[in-house]
């Protein structure tokens, strides 16, 4: 069965505004940020499972990985251990299911993460969509899918180099039972040797490694604060910076915190508060902005501590998204508060439904009577790479490249021409949109400053009255093509034009 780090432990709207830790409300601004810029201050980071294997990809652990609840048989509606259908249109590998076919007739196939081509299609769309750095989630590794996920820290550094993110080990303690010892050891022996890499994360000049898990008051997260303490010192002594994944109410020690841990949460370079299961609206997103995240804020103030809240899209399956509003209204709040960095909880979480990775549109993209929800589950259209250009105009709003607003700017589809030609991923305008182009001259440079990756197009809308001309080669040459009406496949086109966009004039 697939770990999780689900809860549920409920959290009542109307509880009263929480003191500081000191009983004292402190301003959020009463002292200046522990830290200045670096690879997560300042920084969008994403969590990043890459725990997904398929049957026949080549992966160690053979099997299902975190597809189904039975790993040794494919997925289906009996053996499901999905909350939300992936869009596997861009991977060039994919794998039968037991599901029916999708509402379109096509085969219901799912992604591995165990291709490269998987890891590096994610790592980009975290550059298309401003993402800076990945935490790649590391469960203990001293059991059966131990190999996996070694090989999944290669893979993670590879693409994180060819893509220009950066990426840190996240360690989740859940259920490891000789943690304190382990821990230790998978470090020294694995994976402080990827620090060396130029993509590894530094924050105030060092490595960067999370542990979550310590303090939670569940069954399967009991290690005493002492131990907890030693982990935590320990890796700062190995000269980390050390973010705590921690529960939602560690400051007060409550609901989902065990008491009597605030000074191991208070011996983190960073905190990382869980908030997946805690909020499904905008009203309760404002509630944790009133009566928590600022006195989180004051406290992590006071003592010298980086603030990294999460920000969650909200459960697909459940509902809860609200066709982006609550996700915006995360970032709105935590931007007030002045936080020190978000973390997107989750990049590619298929399981939980909490994932910002592309995601099926409708129904003709989800297995008939799977019973799965699609990105329009609630009515509002929504492209399936919607959660990505959301979370970058939510960055762009954190960093202050774009005003504060607590009215989403990002349309849940991509804008149909109009105002610019737009080029697209894929056939029939699906897939990443480009930013509508104004009329001009477009070099192999300026495309991609757009979105519009070189060797990328497959399909083009153009305003009434337009001309553009495509070329296969940078600043106007080689093969080209002419277009003055909207083109929904380029493979049709002669010669082909698919993927070879590598610049073009717009009149």
């Amino acid at each position: 069965m697939a770990l999780t780090r689900r809860t549920f432990l409920a959290a009542s709207a109307a509880a009263a505004a929480a003191a500081s830790s000191a009983g004292t409300a402190l301003s959020a601004s009463a002292t200046a940020a522990a830290s200045p810029p670096g690879d997560v201050v300042g920084k969008i980071t994403v969590g990043y499972q890459g725990w997904f294997a398929c049957a026949g990809d080549g992966a160690p652990i053979n099997g299902w990985w975190h597809w189904s609840s039975n790993w040794g048989q494919p997925p289906s509606p009996t053996n499901n251990a999905l909350g939300s259908w992936p869009d596997v249109r861009d991977y060039t590998a994919t794998y039968q299911t037991a599901y029916a076919n999708l509402g379109n007739g096509r085969p219901a196939k799912l992604f591995s993460s165990y291709d490269q081509q998987t890891v590096n299609t994610h790592f980009q769309w975290m550059q298309q969509n401003g993402c800076d750095t990945a935490a790649l989630q590391r469960f203990n590794p001293f059991g059966g899918e131990g190999p996996t996920r070694d090989a999944m820290a290669a893979k993670v550094r590879q693409a994180a180099e060819q893509y220009g993110r950066k990426f840190y080990i996240m360690y989740d303690a859940t259920a490891w039972q000789n943690m304190q010892s382990e821990m230790k050891q998978d470090w020294i022996d694995k994976m402080r040797a990827y620090t060396a890499s130029p993509a590894y994360a530094k924050q105030n000049g060092k490595p960067v490694v999370c542990i979550w898990g310590f303090g939670f008051n569940e069954a399967n997260k009991a290690w005493p604060a002492s131990v907890c303490l030693d982990v935590v010192n320990w890796f700062k002594n190995q000269g980390c910076y050390v973010i705590g994944g921690v529960p939602t109410h560690w400051r007060r020690g409550v609901e989902d915190s065990r008491a009597g841990y605030l000074d191991v949460y208070h011996a983190f370079n960073m905190l990382s508060p869980w908030m997946v299961g805690r909020i499904s609206d905008v009203a309760g997103a404002d509630h944790y902005y009133n009566n928590v995240n600022q006195q989180d804020q004051a406290d992590c103030n006071a003592f010298g501590i980086d603030y990294q809240p999460c920000v969650i899209p909200g459960d697909l399956q459940s509902g809860h998204r609200r066709h982006g509003d609550l996700m915006w209204r995360q970032f709105y709040n935590l931007t007030r508060v002045g936080v020190q960095g978000m973390y997107i909880s989750m990049f590619d979480e298929y399981n939980e439904g909490n994932q910002i990775a592309k995601t099926a549109e409708s129904s003709a993209w989800i297995p008939n009577g799977s019973g799965i929800r699609a990105l329009d589950e609630d009515g509002t259209a929504c492209s399936s790479d919607y959660y990505l250009r959301l979370t970058n105009d939510g960055g762009r709003m954190f960093k202050g490249q774009i005003a504060l607003t607590p009215n989403r700017p990002t349309p849940p589809m991509p804008a149909q021409g109009s105002g610019g030609v737009i080029f697209y991923e894929h056939v029939d305008y699906l897939g990443t949109a480009g930013a509508a182009l104004a009329k001009g001259n477009y070099t192999r440079a300026q495309l991609q400053a757009a979105g519009v990756q070189d060797n990328w197009a497959s399909s083009v809308r153009i305003p009434s009255g337009w001309t553009v001309t495509a070329y296969a080669e940078d600043s106007f040459g080689g093969q080209s093509w002419t277009w003055t009406s909207n083109t929904p496949n380029f493979t049709t086109l002669s010669p082909n034009a698919n993927d070879h966009l590598t610049s073009c004039r717009i009149s």
